[in-house]
């Protein structure tokens, strides 16, 4: 059998335990049958003492009546020996050298008195019973004793367990059998299900919805969730490629053209002049660029599950530091409003930085020459973290809202990627969280929402 046979291992699962309990019961069996064996050949022994005593009597010691004989010959599948005495210790009738008794035997027998001899060189089972009568006028307590060969019972017990282990044997292997094939018929299901999944193409993602047993439903689900989030992973791989092809187009026909215009200038300097201008395409395609990269990280959607806590006070200050070196020359002041108790989140706390920095840096670029102050305001609900980032510029009006939050889409134009807030609306969803641009007639007010980790939740 293979070691990773489904037969083999419910076999090693069921087989031994079950051994295990056919050997108790075997056990059980012996001593039990011992047991019952000994009740009925000793009660086969006082049957033929208390016949033999009645023979006795009624003869005068002379003979004993031929039913008792039939019984003393054939009593459990045995012969029966037995000897009587009188009071006198005159040899009444039967043989004449009963088997001797054990020196623990007491000098005082009232009651039947049953013990292990030996007779002619043979284990015997043998009885001593006294009994009080009349023969031929000597009346007192004589002596019986009767005994039969050890093998008759012997014999007895072992063909009772030879049929009990055998029943128990062929039970044994019955239920090896019906795992070994049983296993096969149960796991067809699954077989079929197999078979089934591999005449798909690479390009078949769509849910299994092959009837399976219960047993299995669940590994199917599971099946089906992971051929979900692979799909939607292609999906989203596809939507990158088409989106960086059609994007980068015009940046590097751009860069491609200013670098012809280098080659091509007159003198140093329309070059100088020139080369100017393709460094700053050559930065804007870079920016770019490495947007889209954000944005194709950003689909992840596995990130909770990898995710480490993040303390978000802390959290923010160190974005409003990366916004500070990243914008050492610009004028707005940027303000922290945060609680006293520790926030916690659980997440990635890198693609979280840079949804938060895209939003501060919308807000200089999109914000227009009035922004001079940037909020950012942490607090807690029940069971949410909420970051409310404000600023005092233009704002975004309530009927652009959609259209801020779409791929290389800008609501009132000017540069950039148009990738900032859809980035950051993608993140905060990985996260199981959202983003919400608020209605805000004196700047920009963008909600962010994040479910606090289990042990910061109020």
């Amino acid at each position: 059998m293979k070691p990773n046979s489904l037969r083999a291992r419910l076999i090693l699962i069921i087989l031994p335990p079950l051994l295990v309990i056919s050997l108790v019961a075997a056990i059980w069996q012996f001593h039990n049958t011992t047991i019952r064996a000994e009740s009925i050949f000793d009660r086969g022994l006082l049957s033929a003492a208390l016949a033999i005593s009645r023979d006795v009597a009624v003869s005068d010691g002379d003979a004993i009546s031929p039913s008792t004989r039939r019984l003393l010959n054939d009593t459990s599948g045995g012969a029966i020996f037995y000897h009587v005495y009188a009071p006198d210790g005159v040899f009444v009738t039967g043989y004449s050298t009963p088997p001797m008794m054990p020196p623990s035997a007491p000098k005082e027998i009232t009651d039947p008195y049953y013990y292990n001899g030996s007779y002619q060189g043979e284990n015997v089972r043998v009885l001593r019973f006294q009994d009080g009568t009349v023969v031929s006028g000597v009346a007192g307590v004589f002596n019986i004793t009767v005994w039969q060969n050890a093998d008759v019972r012997n014999s007895f017990v072992r063909d009772v367990l030879s049929r009990s282990f055998a029943v128990i044997a062929l039970l044994v292997t019955s239920v090896a059998v019906v795992v070994w094939f049983g296993v096969g018929l149960g796991l067809r299901p699954l077989l079929d299900l197999e078979q089934a999944i591999a005449k798909r193409t690479p390009s078949e993602l769509e849910p299994i919805r092959r009837p399976v047993p219960a047993e299995a439903q669940g590994l199917v689900t599971t099946l089906n969730a992971l051929l979900h989030r692979v799909s939607r992973r292609i999906s989203s791989k596809d939507e990158f490629i088409s989106n960086a092809a059609h994007q980068l187009r015009n940046p590097v026909a751009g860069v491609l053209a200013l670098a012809e215009a280098v080659q091509n200038a007159p003198n140093a300097k329309a070059v100088k002049e020139r080369s100017a201008e393709l460094v700053q395409a050559a930065r804007d395609a870079s920016d770019l660029t490495n947007k889209l990269l954000s944005f194709e990280r950003a689909s992840g959607t596995d990130i909770l599950r990898a995710g480490l806590p993040v303390d978000l006070k802390a959290f923010i200050r160190n974005v409003g530091t990366a916004f500070n070196q990243q914008f050492p020359d610009h004028e707005v002041r940027l303000t922290y409003v945060l609680p006293s108790a520790d926030v916690t989140v659980q997440g990635d706390e890198v693609m979280l930085h840079e949804a938060v920095l895209n939003l501060l840096t919308n807000s200089i670029i999109h914000g227009g020459a009035q922004v001079s102050c940037i909020t950012l305001d942490l607090s807690v609900d029940q069971s949410n973290a909420i970051i409310l980032v404000t600023d005092d510029g233009v704002g975004i009006p309530a009927d652009k809202h959609i259209q801020a939050l779409s791929r290389f889409s800008q609501a009132g134009g000017g540069p950039g990627s148009g990738l900032g807030l859809p980035i950051a609306a993608r993140v905060l969803g990985n996260h199981d969280g959202s983003l919400e641009i608020l209605d805000n007639p004196s700047g920009m007010s963008i909600k962010l929402t994040l479910p606090l980790a289990e042990d910061s939740a109020i």
